[in-house]
């Protein structure tokens, strides 16, 4: 690392010029090729998953996205010649725009049943020629503006459906911006230089904004989400300003030392980078843990956030020394310098509130411990009642026009009506037909079935299809019981002496089906990604105490950051006041990326903190000093680095999208935790607690261990000499050998 460090320091300006050749070349490749992302919850061998495959096999022309547009009359009918004739007029217009397939009008046969029963509510669905994905925003915002413009005094139009909801207005980058302003204004206030303030930012920006370029690219090779560039931006910007942030810190600290400007920066990466490299790989193994559990969908994501982590870990120990040469004694502020040049050198020594704590938690482990874990445990009780399934546009803003048109067509028709379920099966001769004619009977005298549709057949009566309407909506667990039932007993029973395999498909049936095979597979996810983890601290820390430790932690972490996820999501405590629509399930995705990512963040100030007690530890073989000496001096720069990642995180609620806006605030919530509850407060507890048996090691297993150095070399040179010292002494004089753990 310091030869890494000493490299970028001498060829400052190539360092700099290569990154940013890399952003403009990556940014101009992303503008040519254009995004590819899609939101495929498809997973190989679900019943919704052959349904869908039969559905396109049999009826090709399904394959566009149907959206719809809904109207309303307060008061009057829509039935009545002149709003019939303005709605005519519209859907005619419609039916000549670009990428319109076709229109189904409710005033027509085939649309006879899109007419409410109290006559208020009429809807037409829009077939687009491809899927949502596929359909240029141009074309969807034609169609939108088409039919807003029916609108008048006493008629309500409102349009809902996947291509729609790409339409509706976000942030932009409000986020982004706010989150950026409100770190670099902590570093002003933590560094009191503006230029060591802007380094963090500029590093993390770069960095960043090349992983952002390079997940467009990425959709062209794999399934990316639609979210995962956003996704990935937030983890960058947190992590990135809170890696630059540590090493610029060490890197002050040089400077006050009297070290010149480039042994400072070298020294800094040589120390602080080390910790950031481990910290970075620790959240990239987390990430990609998600590849076993082998959903496609999942598999963007995780390559896309782990890349964004692995340009800021690059740009942290490569731009930033290059930065800092740059700037100089600027890293300090100017009373700093002025301080530097009228008394010298001076031992930085922890003072303040920080060695005030740390003598407090040294005093009090076992009160702070309880009250720590009383604190946990309360905020991770709403995880209990977590439930997975499908957040649709009901969920959307109360005032976004995809949120009216859902409602309206939820009190016209039903709510059933926003989310069918669609049954196809392959046929096969006259018996089979009967068999479909006796099951729609069957059917509509299920419970929690609204309505079904005749049976529809494909040109060559291969295929067949029928829609049936829940009574319950989309996302309420009625209807999932009714997929259940539907599968397990009525058509079951349906098909017995026919050669009928009717599949359930539709959102709600792909989301049930995503959701349990994703809890299937969660537990060995878990324990792979928290093996990996102690594993990578057992090879670091040379303990076995540590990585179970962080371990728990972690797990804790995860679990209370869930709890405020589901008050606020699920239980609805604020979401439409936050502007996140009305509460609602818990994508059955999001699990599984919050554990990766929590997992991978915990992490960070894990390694932050603990690497500096190693270090003391090794200095002396003194536990309480190394837990007292390493907490007060990395707390205050931890509590910075919390500050900041919790206002990105928080800052990109701003957006208002649902999904982004659950990992924003349950990440916020995790490193809030994190930092100000169980790294400040918990582990350095049990850390006194346990005395000298936090750095125990087996001596047979330490000896085949390889070894992972994140500490500097002359630390590790001074622990190997002490403990010769202290064994020489122990065979000698064992009666003058004391227990130094305090």
């Amino acid at each position: 690392m310091a030869a890494l460090a000493r490299w970028c320091v001498r060829h400052r300006l190539v360092v700099v010029l290569l990154w940013l050749l890399a952003l403009g070349g990556v940014t101009v490749a992303a503008a040519v090729t254009g995004p590819a992302y899609s939101n495929d919850f498809e997973v190989p061998g679900t019943e919704s998953g052959r349904a869908t495959r039969l559905l396109q096999e049999g009826f090709p022309g399904l394959g566009g996205d149907s959206d719809t547009v809904v109207w309303h009359t307060t008061p009057g009918s829509v039935r009545a010649s002149d709003v019939e004739q303005t709605m005519t007029r519209t859907m005619d217009r419609l039916e000549s725009l670009p990428g319109v397939a076709s229109v189904t009008s409710p005033y027509k046969g085939q649309g006879a049943g899109q007419i409410s029963r109290d006559g208020h509510t009429a809807y037409a669905t829009v077939t687009f020629a491809h899927p949502a994905q596929d359909i240029p925003k141009s074309e969807t915002e034609a169609v939108v503006s088409t039919a807003k413009a029916a609108q008048t005094e006493g008629l309500e139009v409102e349009l809902g459906g996947s291509a729609v909801g790409s339409t509706v207005p976000s942030g932009g980058h409000l986020a982004e911006i706010a989150g950026v302003v409100v770190a670099g204004v902590v570093l002003l206030l933590a560094f009191g230089s503006l230029a060591a303030s802007l380094l963090p930012l500029a590093t993390a920006l770069v960095s960043v904004g090349t992983a952002y370029a390079a997940i467009e690219l990425l959709g062209h090779a794999m399934t990316v989400a639609t979210f995962a560039p956003m996704l990935g931006m937030l983890i960058g910007l947190g992590v990135g300003i809170d890696y630059a942030l540590f090493i610029v810190t060490r890197h002050r600290r040089g400077l006050k030392r009297g070290l010149d400007v480039a042994e400072a920066a070298t020294t800094a990466v040589a120390t602080t980078g080390r910790a950031v490299v481990f910290a970075g790989a620790t959240v990239c193994i987390a990430l990609l843990g998600m590849l076993i559990l082998r959903l496609g969908f999942l598999n963007g994501v995780a390559v896309a956030a782990a890349s964004t982590v692995v340009l800021t870990v690059a740009a942290s120990v490569t731009l930033l020394p290059a930065l800092l040469s740059f700037i100089g004694p600027r890293a300090l502020s100017r009373r700093e310098r002025r301080r530097l040049a009228e008394h010298g050198p001076e031992p930085e020594l922890p003072t303040g509130f920080a060695a005030r704590w740390s003598a407090f938690v040294e005093r009090h482990p076992k009160l702070l411990g309880t009250l720590a874990l009383v604190v946990i445990t309360v905020l991770a009780l709403p995880t209990f009642t977590l439930h997975l399934g499908t957040s649709d546009q009901g969920n959307d803003p109360a005032s976004s026009t995809t949120r009216k048109a859902y409602d309206l067509v939820a009190e016209g028709f039903g709510p059933g009506v926003n989310g069918p379920l669609t049954l196809v099966t392959r046929v096969d001769g006259g018996e089979d037909k009967l068999a479909l004619d006796s099951l729609g009977t069957t059917l509509r005298s299920t419970e929690g079935v609204a309505s079904v549709t005749p049976v529809t057949y494909d040109t060559g009566g291969s295929t067949a299809y029928l829609t049936v309407v829940p009574d319950s909506a989309p996302q309420s667990q009625r209807t999932s019981d009714l997929v259940d039932r539907l599968r397990t007993e009525v058509l079951p029973r349906a098909e017995t002496g026919t050669s009928l395999d009717v599949q359930v498909g539709g959102v709600t049936a792909g989301y049930d089906d995503f959701a349990g095979v994703i809890v299937g597979r969660l537990p060995l996810f878990v324990g792979v990604v928290v093996s990996l983890g102690c594993v990578l601290l057992l090879l670091a820390f040379r303990s076995v105490g540590i990585p179970l430790k962080a371990a728990a932690m972690n797990v804790a972490a995860v679990a209370a950051a869930f709890g405020v996820v589901v008050a606020i999501f699920q239980w609805g405590w604020g979401s439409e006041f936050l502007g996140l629509g009305r509460a609602g399930p818990i994508e059955p995705f999001l699990p599984v990326i919050m554990v990766s990512v929590l997992f991978g963040l915990s992490m960070d100030y894990q390694v932050f903190l603990v690497s500096r007690m190693y270090e003391e530890w090794l200095e002396t073989g003194d536990n309480r000093r190394a837990v007292r000496v390493g907490l007060a001096e990395t707390s205050r720069v931890i509590n910075s680095a919390a500050v900041i990642m919790i206002s990105v995180f928080l800052a990109f609620v701003l957006g208002g999208d649902r999904v982004i806006a659950m990992f924003g605030i349950g990440l916020a919530a995790a490193v809030a935790l994190d930092a100000f509850v169980l790294r400040t407060l918990l582990v350095p507890a049990l850390m006194h607690l346990l005395g000298r048996a936090n750095w125990w090691l087996p001596r047979r297993l330490d000896r085949v261990l390889p070894r992972i150095s994140i500490e500097p070399p002359e630390c590790r040179a001074a622990h190997e000499k002490l403990t010769d010292v202290v064994e020489a002494l122990a065979k000698e004089r064992p009666q003058d050998v004391r227990d130094t753990s305090g």
